[in-house]
């Protein structure tokens, strides 16, 4: 899948030329904490969040320095905190940098963009122009989406039981000791060794995914200390 699939289209976004004041009514009124920033072409110039909205002079938060940040301070910082607080136009105030992908970039590449840059949202070009925004709440759908129906024959237990056995296998956690697999009416039973409750866990995930598993009984056990350091 990638970004054109589950983008949303109906994009709430605003003018650079309107006010910070615009900007605080429509976050409100749409139920956002964020929107892209376009110009009159339509290309995205920026975003404006709430958080871009805090430190303001008209409700009196504005950030509060010591004596000796202000000594410290340059005169570009200091007046940049004046913007801030005191500009009115969204150009003045919005995040300039702002992070976008194109219509093809995959979901592995949003979810990075996602978690590299601590974003809740990516707002998708096509030559520039603002075409979409994909939101973490965009990707909870694609999961849903994606949820398994259940399989239309059940395997028989024999069958069931060979499709675990190969999701256990050739993964960089499997254990060096033998895992015994045992399959009846769709339960799976797991018995053996293994290194860690992490490792317990992951081979609990592989054969619930299997199709036809209804449930898996895990009876896996970490390696005796003894056992452990004779590896």
């Amino acid at each position: 899948m990638r970004a054109r699939d589950i983008m949303s289209t109906d994009v709430v976004c605003i003018n650079a030329k309107e006010s910070v004041f615009d900007a605080a009514e429509l976050l409100l009124g749409a139920g956002v904490s964020a929107v892209p920033v376009i110009n009159d072409k339509g290309t995205v110039v920026g975003i404006i969040s709430e958080a871009d909205l805090l430190r303001r002079v008209e409700i009196g938060t504005t950030a509060k320095k010591s004596w000796l940040a202000r000594l410290v301070d340059s005169e570009g910082a200091a007046a940049h905190d004046f913007v801030t607080a005191h500009g009115r136009r969204i150009a003045d105030v919005m995040t300039k940098e702002v992070v976008t992908a194109g219509e093809d970039e995959p979901l592995s590449g949003l979810v990075a963009l996602l978690e590299r840059h601590k974003i809740k949202r990516i707002p998708i070009v096509r030559d520039g122009v603002l075409a979409g925004v994909v939101s973490r709440s965009d990707l909870l759908r694609a999961v849903l989406s994606r949820e398994p129906d259940q399989p239309v024959l059940q395997p028989t237990d024999k069958a069931l039981r060979e499709l675990v056995v190969a999701a256990l296998e050739n993964h960089p956690w499997t254990s060096k000791w033998p895992v015994n697999v045992f399959a009846n009416d769709g339960v799976v039973h797991l018995w053996g060794f293994v290194e860690g409750e992490e490792v317990r866990k992951a081979y609990r995930v592989a054969a619930e995914n299997v199709p036809g598993v209804r449930r898996v009984k895990n009876h896996l056990r970490g390696l005796p200390a003894s056992v452990a350091m004779g590896t």
